[in-house]
Order: C-alpha cells, then structure tokens, then sequence
C-alpha cells in the first residue's frame, strides 16, 4: 500500500475526482438546477419592482439598492450548490465507491483534498457566472421599468457581484465539510438549511454574548457583501464574509481529522 500511496500524486487524485465529478448526472441537474431556479428568482424578483418604487416612501426610496435586488437568488441558490457540494462526498457513501476511492488514494487527506480543491473550482466558477448574469437580467428588468437601476461599473457593484460568487463557493465548501463529518446527504442538507436558515431566524433568541458570532454568520453579516447600500448593521461586509470562511475553514478541518481517524 506505501508504494501504491507514493505512486498515486496529488495531480491524479484531482485527475480523478474531476472525472468521477463530470460523470455524474447529479452534477448537471444540479447545475441546470441553479441557474434555472437563479434565473427565476431574479425575474420574479425585479419583474414587478417598478410598482414597488412607485409606492416607496422618501426613506425606501433612498435605501434602494438595485444591485441586491437582483442578487436575492443567492437565498436559493445558496442550497443548491450546497447540494452539489455534499454530493462530491455523500455520493460515494451512498454506492460503496469511497472503498474503491480509498483504495486507489490510500493517503485520505490527499483525497479529501482533490474532492474539495475540484468542487470549489466548480463552485467559484458557476457561483461566479451565476452572479453576473442575475446582475445583468435583473438590471435590464430595472432599465425598462424606469427606476433606478446599476451598472457593472457603479461603487460597490463589482465587489458585490465577485463577493456573492465567493459566498456561494463557501457555502459549497461549508457543505463539502458536512457531507464528509455526516456521511449522509439528508443530514448534511438539514445540517446546512439549520446554518443558513434557522439560526438566523432565531437570533433574536441568542445570549448576548453569542450575538457577535452574527456578523459573520451565513444570511446575517456574510450576506451583507451583496449589498452597495452600507447596512449600518453590518458596515465591513467582506470583514464579515471573511470571518464566515474562517467558520468554513475550521468545519473543514474538522472534516480532515474526521476522514483521517474513521474507518471509513
């Protein structure tokens, strides 16, 4: 096995986790998934905002941001690639494959590794692209009902648009880590919509002392990098996105350790 481990380099692990990635239909679902849906959302969200700025007051109208409007996908899409980021682990769970993975990369923190550097060059590029184009469709749906509207080379645009693609890679990572320390699709999901959904819906009902851990959580402080309006609630957001990938970072950590120790 030592000599089949020295045998086996980084770059054939990514070789293969790429291949076995691309090769499942889940993986296309799952990406046709968030764009449709993204899509979607951003069209529901923008098609009628003229009748919602008509009947804005002074204050909405001066707290209006067009660039997080059309952005709000990232609420959904949020779960959809963190579907995509647990299946890169759970999948092989799911059919025995992980045995045959771990026999080919014996060395399980270099295939840990591979699995989490491909799905998040996967996850920053669909999170990317996906950004863009809901930014640019929802303008467009802004231009022609005459309200105000952003262009790509507006203050805080650009940093909106790459910062809600790199928020989208995270939460794929966040569910790559899951996936790895629960080994089911199911529990990792609920896992995740608990972080991203139900924590913040109850924050209210946090000690004070655990308030602060809000500013960089998933849909409170994180999410802030969307904006280009300043919340004053949350005035550094790529501070607050930064200490969400710090979160990531530790679950992953906690992934390696776990992947290292168990038997499978």
């Amino acid at each position: 096995m030592s000599s089949l481990a020295h045998r086996v380099r980084f770059g054939h692990a990514l070789h293969a986790e790429w291949v076995k990635l691309r090769s499942l239909r889940s993986t296309w679902y799952t990406l046709a998934c968030l764009f449709a849906v993204g899509l979607g959302i951003t069209v529901l969200a923008t098609g009628r905002a003229g009748e919602r700025y008509a009947s804005a007051s002074a204050a909405e109208r001066l707290a209006w941001d067009p660039t997080e409007l059309s952005l709000t996908t990232y609420l959904v899409a949020q779960l959809i690639i963190g579907v995509l980021g647990t299946l890169v682990v759970t999948s092989e769970y799911a059919t025995g494959l992980v045995r045959t993975s771990l026999a080919v990369t014996p060395r399980r923190h270099r295939l840990l590794a591979a699995k989490v550097v491909v799905a998040a060059a996967v996850a920053v590029v669909a999170g990317q692209a996906l950004m863009f184009a809901t930014f640019l469709i929802g303008q467009t749906l802004l231009a022609a009902q005459d309200v105000p509207y952003a262009r790509l080379g507006d203050p805080g645009v650009i940093s909106a648009v790459m910062g809600g693609g790199l928020y989208l890679a995270a939460i794929a990572l966040l569910a790559i880590g899951l996936g790895t320390i629960l080994r089911a699709t199911a529990g990792a999901l609920t896992t995740l919509v608990g972080i991203v959904f139900l924590v913040p819906g109850f924050a209210g009902l946090l000690p004070a002392w655990l308030e602060g851990l809000l500013d960089f959580w998933p849909t409170m402080g994180a999410a802030a990098v969307f904006k280009t309006v300043p919340s004053p609630d949350f005035p550094h957001p790529w501070l607050n996105l930064g200490g969400m990938c710090l979160g990531v970072a530790a679950v992953l950590a906690a992934a390696f350790v776990v992947f290292q120790r168990r038997d499978l």
